[in-house]
């Protein structure tokens, strides 16, 4: 396998996000974002980690642009911080901010780097949040005056576009389950969340459409193929659930499918209690591509005590399968099925992988991080994307998550995605053995 065989025009790159590789938390201007307030709340964080220096992308920038082209990519994926350029999440413009990223993406260019720039990635400015944040009504305002501002400051330049990342993540970790910032917990919140997140990504979309010439828009989700424990019913249905929930909730109603509510009748509540019929429309929009972001699957089994949803996953660990430092299996045959499954839906026209990587546990040693087994992951997984491309599914591009070690969200610093090895106390870069596997397979004719 070569990075020929995925055809010349294929586009090949690496996916970062500003909240998890920027630091300057509070440099020129730029206002809290929810997760430099979620991360001084003690145990949210493991080690009481915190996103305040990160890997100070802000100051580094050109060092890490630089990388971006030594190991041989073409894209580069990063996300604007809302409260950079907007502090409070509306009103006053941080000039400071928006100069920052015109740096950014000049830097991009002058590399011969095409950026992907994705409006939100999971940092929601504080002072929205203390407003409901994504529960309150008023969001959807907010997020197309901040959508607008991207556009008009940046779309001149920049022509690929990614309105909302993982809307499924960031709704139920941090508006259900409370584990990611803001910390909120509850099925209402939970709705409320999805209700506008839902809106917001095909507002968005319709915004970029109109305000930039030739715009290649696209919005992201998390994904992974859900399997029944058994065949049992039991486990039959509650797999059935969990898709509803992981992989369809945002995706079928920006195909103009509404929620899938045949198949839970949770669902079916939910659009009833929030008149979700009203949006259908609005909720509708015909994105250029679609990306995907997998990581695992989940093994699915039914369980009473559960509350709504009753079912409970079946850790890799427990099955004795193959698993990451984060403990997600390592199964290339699923993400060649989860491929399948979105691919199946008539109205996407284009897929793009724009997430996929795996967590070890890396050490440095004599300024030299061999990780093998990130090699063999990404291998595995380019095999299963390929079988996928070749049967006729248009996958038009790949990212890696990630470029570089970073603060991984709840996890802090202890999870290690990069492509390149982050000091953090020096923040020296060091590429590592996956690094240069990739430089390799890019180059190779």
């Amino acid at each position: 396998m070569r990075a020929a065989d995925f055809g010349a025009d294929f586009l090949w790159g690496v996916a970062t996000a500003a909240a998890q590789i920027e630091g300057a938390a509070t440099t020129h201007g730029k206002g809290p974002s929810i997760w430099d307030t979620f991360a001084k709340r003690t145990g949210k964080v493991k080690k009481g980690h915190h996103p305040e220096i990160a890997c100070n992308f802000y100051q580094q920038y050109k060092e890490d642009i630089a990388l971006v082209k030594i190991l041989g990519f073409k894209v580069f994926r990063f996300s604007i911080a809302w409260s950079r350029i907007l502090p409070l999440g509306k009103g006053k413009v941080n000039e400071e901010g928006i100069r920052f990223y015109h740096n950014v993406i000049d830097e991009c260019l002058a590399n011969g780097i095409i950026p992907y720039v994705t409006l939100y990635h999971w940092d929601l400015p504080e002072e929205l949040a203390k407003n409901g944040g994504w529960t309150s009504y008023s969001i959807n305002a907010d997020f197309n005056e901040f959508v607008m501002l991207c556009a008009k400051s940046y779309g001149h330049k920049v022509k690929n576009w990614i309105v909302i990342n993982e809307p499924f993540g960031f709704t139920s970790l941090g508006y259900m389950l409370g584990v990611h910032a803001p910390g909120e917990t509850g099925l209402t919140n939970f709705f409320s969340a999805v209700q506008h997140a839902t809106i917001a990504q095909a507002d968005g979309g319709r915004i970029l459409r109109s305000e930039i010439a030739n715009a290649n828009i696209g919005t992201t989700f998390s994904c992974s193929e859900v399997i029944p424990y058994t065949q049992n019913s039991a486990d039959l249905l509650a797999a059935k659930r969990v898709d509803c929930l992981m992989n369809r909730l945002f995706i079928e109603p920006a195909l103009g499918m509404g929620f899938p509510t045949a198949d839970w009748d949770v669902l079916e509540k939910f659009t009833v209690s929030y008149s979700a019929w009203r949006h259908k429309e609005r909720m509708t929009f015909d994105f250029d591509f679609i990306g995907l972001q997998n990581y695992f699957p989940l093994v699915i089994k039914f369980n009473a005590f559960i509350p709504v949803i009753q079912a409970w996953e079946v850790k890799a660990k427990n099955r004795k399968k193959a698993h990451t430092a984060m403990g997600w299996e390592i199964n290339a045959d699923s993400f060649y099925n989860i491929i399948k499954q979105f691919a199946a839906y008539p109205n996407i026209k284009n897929i793009m992988i724009t997430e996929n990587g795996a967590a070890f546990n890396d050490k440095l040693i004599d300024n030299y991080v061999q990780d093998n087994e990130r090699i063999d992951y990404f291998s595995s997984y380019l095999k299963a994307m390929l079988k996928a491309k070749n049967e006729g599914i248009n996958i038009t591009g790949y990212m890696a998550w990630t470029l570089m070690d970073n603060f991984e969200w709840a996890e802090g610093y202890q999870a290690r995605f990069g492509l390149v090895y982050t000091d953090f106390k020096t923040q020296q870069r060091i590429i590592k053995d996956s690094g240069y596997w990739w430089k390799n397979f890019l180059e190779q004719e």
